[in-house]
Parts: C-alpha cells; sequence; structure tokens
C-alpha cells in the first residue's frame, strides 16, 4: 500500500497574499453585517413574536422542539442546549427544549425503516403535544426532512416557527410564524439564524424571569 502524498500547498504569495486575506476578512464581516441589518430592519417584530410564543408554550408548561439538518442541525442543538441550561440568567430553571437531531439511533432506524424524510416527523409525533413549539431551521426553507415535520406538527396542534433562507421555500406556508433571512448566501443566512437564536434565548429568558442581568 502506497503512502498518500502529502498535500503540498501552493507558494505563498507574501505581501500579496496578506492584503487579499485582510481584504477578504473585511468584505466578509460587511456582508454578514448587512445581512443581519435588513433582516432586523424588516422582521425585528417578527423576532419578538417567536419570542412570545416560545416563551407562552414554556409557561403553559409545554416544550420546544427543534430541528434542522447540517449547520441548521447545530444550531437548534445550540439553542435547545440554551434553554435547557441556561442563557444569560444563571441559576434560572431549566427550560424543556429537544433538538431532534441529536439521537443516532433513533434517526438511523427511521431513515433506515421509512426514509430520511421522516427523521424528525416521526419524532414530531412521539414527544409534540398540542401547545407544543416546533422551530423548523432550513437555509433554504426546501429540506423535504423539515416540511414533513412541520406539517407533521401542525396536524397535532403544534406552533410552528420558521428559521429560514432565501424566499422561504416550501417551509414557509406550513409556519405560523416565518423568520426569512432574504439572502442568497448560505453562510450570510446561517450567521443571522445564530444571531436570531441568541436573541430568542435573551427574550425569553427576560419574559419569563424577569428583566435581571445576568450575574
Amino acid at each position: 500500500m502506497s503512502e498518500q502524498e502529502p498535500i503540498r500547498p501552493a507558494p505563498a504569495a507574501g505581501e500579496l497574499f496578506e492584503q487579499d486575506a485582510a481584504a477578504r476578512i473585511g468584505s466578509t464581516v460587511e456582508e454578514s453585517v448587512a445581512v443581519k441589518r435588513r433582516f432586523f430592519a424588516a422582521h425585528a417584530d417578527d423576532v419578538r413574536r417567536a419570542a412570545g410564543l416560545v416563551a407562552g408554550c414554556f409557561r403553559a408548561g409545554g416544550k420546544l422542539l427543534v430541528c434542522g439538518n447540517g449547520g441548521s442541525a447545530a444550531d437548534a442543538q445550540h439553542v435547545a442546549g440554551e434553554f435547557v441550561n441556561q442563557f444569560l440568567l444563571k441559576g434560572r430553571p431549566a427550560l424543556p427544549a429537544l433538538a431532534l437531531n441529536t439521537d443516532g439511533g433513533v434517526l438511523t432506524c427511521i431513515a433506515n425503516d421509512t426514509g430520511f424524510e421522516r427523521v424528525f416527523a416521526r419524532q414530531v409525533e412521539a414527544f409534540g403535544a398540542r401547545g407544543d413549539v416546533l422551530l423548523v431551521i432550513s437555509t433554504s426553507g426546501n429540506s423535504p426532512n423539515v416540511l414533513a415535520a412541520a406539517e407533521a406538527a401542525r396536524a397535532r396542534g403544534l406552533t410552528v416557527v420558521g428559521l429560514l433562507g432565501r424566499d422561504g421555500g416550501l417551509v414557509r406556508a406550513s409556519c405560523d410564524l416565518a423568520l426569512v433571512v432574504e439572502s442568497a448566501d448560505t453562510q450570510r443566512i446561517q450567521e443571522t439564524h445564530n444571531l436570531v437564536g441568541h436573541i430568542l434565548c435573551d427574550l425569553v429568558e427576560r419574559e419569563l424571569f424577569g428583566l435581571q442581568e445576568a450575574s
């Protein structure tokens, strides 16, 4: 068995490379900030409404289910973890949030037996109840398994909040409230989704536990 050839980087361009890298960093930051500014200028009230829906669900004894694929799966875990543990308010009660993309055994058995499109919908059927909230995250808005989850949630009486990108895709119509980052750049959409997730955690904590500052 022959050894794999090492990856040989192209010769560095020295100062020219450093200048290009600096310009690239600057333009990426500017683009990211611009997408965020456009989104919140148009949808800040919708973000507040989403936080109210989640807080109301928790207050009534319900739970938050969250799902997504790839980077959106990581965002789903991130949001759920902040609610279960804590965000800014230290020592507050745990809040029931569940990311549906974390159990490998469940995911693979559903995908193997009934298809990958059902991996989230089946869990909504198992864990979702009327009054719960399902937060679906998709940069395209067209992920078939996210769409199936939203449809299953609506059928069971859950409120569906969409954190979507581009034009909202097919998932948009299955949401009670859709937060759509209208950009064609997946990375910029994901960065905005992450900020929305943090703001939701902050607003929900404040609505449920008061406006005290983090210790």
